[in-house]
């Protein structure tokens, strides 16, 4: 293997690790608190965010070209100049030779299409951000603190799914049977080491790590309850278009008109719903449904999210168990030429299509954007809450340990860290300079895979980490032992260097493999800070392997081939 080619290998390695873990750095160095609060915002709050933004600038903006109309527009609007121009081209005028107020401003024909500028610009500006934030390096509940959500258990729910009043035996097996299931859909939303323990009056608190907005608390305490598949009544839809014209202010209370009289007794009236630009439902019409639905959530097996064909679309794809796939082709054959409205959360999602034939065990659902419908996908893929769970409250929390706790341990692990580097660098000199380089590689390597990983970070995981320093250096000293008992026999330092790193090499490898293996296993059975301490470990062996091995030899090699180098600096009593 040529030397070039282990340094473009590493100078790779190096490129990744740098894309993975720039949003990480940009997120928690660069970008100002007031940012990191927008971004952490609800849908909602974003969009009344870029809202009032973009409202605020119009004004500005009217108020300058009133009194100073030939100022030069402002660098921080420099992006209405992109718009103007494509204006301009679409109109065969041409450009100003500077772009004033008033010149961007004559680029828009309306005080309405210069809003929807501003507004489009803050909510992309918001909107990667949030994207950014999604693939940061987490701090744990520990370092940082985060959310905390207490949900109580709906027992009226539990004893209408069991016919009975509930017993406190089968209330404690259903919040149980919950707080597994939200185990399992808060690990698989990508939120790692949460903190899920049970309190006295039935309630559950659930405490996520970092900033974790409201849409993903929403998403994982959704059941499968939630999602029904319901007939559309035509004649009582027509008649609810009448009563709306009639009755432009109609509020449909427990989804009934207020002439309780107008509708038959068995349909209800539900919302039809579009995403906006910010991914809000937005209320589009109205429908008139059967009041039961035809088949609920409760059989779907499997699901997976897709793209359209044809119109790029998300959807998700479900597939039912045989007791469903038989209900369903059965409501769908009984009621072929009319629509099926798929209600999630008492909303339509996006209109209702037409049944054209019987469906059997497939299901394709659209209407939702791409976040949401992974989302779903996750949410349908987990097993049912047993009973539904009502949010009491929720508040941030901050961090487990104290603020003196947090300090001592980093400053643990930075003294232990210098202390590793000065020792290597005084007892093996040159190669100890190596190491050091090698040492310093490893932990970029690890914080950018750990960071790709969307990985939290805690006390364990930094224990991890410097238990993983350790083990690195670990393998440098035995190489590097190796390379001297060659130096001492006579050999050229090129010699000692390949045969030291040959003989080296089964004994650290053996020696992390067995490591590796025990961090496996741990992460795989382990739960919480046990899970957090094995995944580090692992990432932690694997990239000290590369690095104590691939890296180090590199650099040594580069010193005997490329600069010529005949000594080699590795310690004392060496010449």
């Amino acid at each position: 293997m040529s030397i070039r080619f282990r340094f473009l290998v590493i100078l790779l390695f190096i490129g990744l690790a740098g894309v993975l873990l720039s949003p990480t750095i940009k997120w928690y160095f660069f970008t100002p608190e007031d940012r990191q609060l927008i971004a952490n915002s609800s849908k909602e709050q974003i969009r009344e965010y870029a809202k009032k933004q973009a409202a605020g600038e119009l004004e500005e903006l009217t108020a300058l070209v009133k009194n100073s109309p030939d100022e030069v527009l402002a660098e921080s609007y420099g992006f209405l100049i992109a718009e103007a121009k494509s204006n301009y081209k679409l109109e065969k005028k041409d450009f100003p030779a500077e772009w004033t107020v008033k010149s961007v401003l004559e680029g828009f024909n309306s005080a309405n299409e210069l809003f929807s500028a501003l507004e489009e610009y803050h909510r992309e500006d918001i909107t990667s951000l949030k994207d950014m934030k999604n693939k940061i390096l987490q701090l744990g509940l520990d370092i940082s603190g985060g959310l905390s959500v207490t949900i109580e258990a709906d027992e009226d729910n539990l004893a209408e799914r069991l016919g009975h009043s509930p017993s406190d035996a089968e209330i404690d097996e259903a919040i149980a049977l919950a707080m597994t299931t939200l185990t399992s859909r808060i690990d698989k939303f990508g939120v790692t080491e949460p903190s899920i323990r049970k309190q006295a009056n039935n309630q559950i608190i659930i405490e996520v790590p970092g900033e974790v907005d409201q849409e993903t608390v929403n998403s994982f305490l959704h059941g499968k309850g939630s999602l029904n598949f319901h007939i559309v009544n035509d004649d009582a839809s027509n008649k609810l278009l009448d009563i709306i014209r009639n009755n432009p202010g109609e509020i449909f209370e427990n989804g009934r008109p207020e002439d309780d009289t107008l509708l038959p007794e068995d349909v209800v009236v539900m919302g039809v719903y579009k995403k906006d630009a910010y991914g809000v439902d937005e209320l589009t019409s109205y429908l008139a449904v059967e009041k039961e639905p035809g088949l609920d959530g409760s059989h779907i097996k499997s699901a997976l999210v897709r793209r359209d064909s044809i119109t790029n679309q998300p959807e998700v794809i479900f597939e039912l168990d045989s007791e469903g796939g038989d209900l369903f082709y059965q409501l769908t054959s009984n009621n072929v030429g009319k629509r099926l409205a798929i209600v999630m959360d008492d909303k339509i999602k996006e209109g209702a299509p037409n049944i054209s034939e019987g469906i059997r065990n497939s299901v394709r659902m659209t209407g939702f954007d791409s976040d949401e419908a992974q989302q779903l996908s996750i949410v349908l893929k987990t097993a049912a809450l047993p009973i539904n769970l009502n949010v009491i409250d929720e508040q941030a929390v901050g961090a487990s340990l104290g603020s003196d706790a947090i300090r001592t341990g980093i400053m643990a692990m930075i003294i232990g860290f210098i202390a590793v580097i000065l020792f290597m660098i005084i007892y093996y000199k040159g190669a100890g300079v190596v190491a050091t380089v090698a040492l310093l590689l490893n932990f970029v390597f690890i914080m950018a895979i750990l960071s790709s990983f969307k990985m939290t970070l805690t006390m364990t995981s930094i224990a991890g980490l410097i238990l993983n320093v350790g083990m690195a250096v670990d393998a440098n000293v035995i190489i590097f032992e190796r390379i001297k008992e060659e130096l001492r026999i006579g050999k050229a330092r090129s010699a000692a260097i390949e045969a030291g790193f040959k003989k080296a090499f089964w004994t650290v490898m053996d020696a992390n493999i067995t490591t590796l293996i025990a961090a496996i296993f741990l992460s795989q059975l382990g739960k919480g800070p046990i899970q957090g301490f094995a995944v580090t470990l692992a990432v932690g062996i694997v990239s000290s392997l590369f690095t104590a091995i691939f890296v180090s030899k590199a650099i040594f090699t580069f010193g005997s081939d490329t600069l010529k180098l005949k000594k080699l600096s590795i310690g004392w009593g060496l010449k």
